[in-house]
């Protein structure tokens, strides 16, 4: 039951990574100088993606769960940094925090790598 619930968090966070991406993209292109909110809807669309990739790759054991959960739940949080900051600059002013969109792009990197070491050493798929 635990192991199907955090694949369902998962991608819960994804719809919802999703729903802001289009959200984004909407504003930014009926906003004047939204270039910043193009790139985190951009972002988060792509990730929203990839955690969805990254919990059919646990499911199917095709990807190590724990390598392939972190690297999910690490994509949402990369989101929320990368994506925050942006959406924060332009209607703040001002980012989240020194270094948030860096830290978020560096962590969906690792992110990645994350994924790819997962499927060298693969799990087993659910029955």
């Amino acid at each position: 039951m635990m192991s199907t619930l955090s694949l369902r968090i998962a991608v819960i966070f994804a719809g919802l990574m999703g729903a802001t991406g289009v959200a984004l993209a909407a504003a930014a292109a009926h906003l004047a100088d939204a270039r910043h909110l193009g790139i985190a809807s951009s972002m988060l669309l792509f990730h929203a993606c990839a955690v969805v990739g990254a919990v059919l790759l646990v499911n199917q054991g095709l990807v190590r769960r724990r390598l392939g959960l972190t690297a999910a739940y690490g994509f949402v949080l990369a989101g929320i940094l990368f994506g925050g900051d942006l959406v924060s600059l332009h209607y703040a002013g001002h980012g989240l925090f020194p270094m948030a969109a860096p830290t978020g792009g560096t962590l969906f990197i690792v992110c990645w790598l994350m994924l790819a070491a997962g499927a060298l050493a693969p799990g087993r798929p659910r029955a």
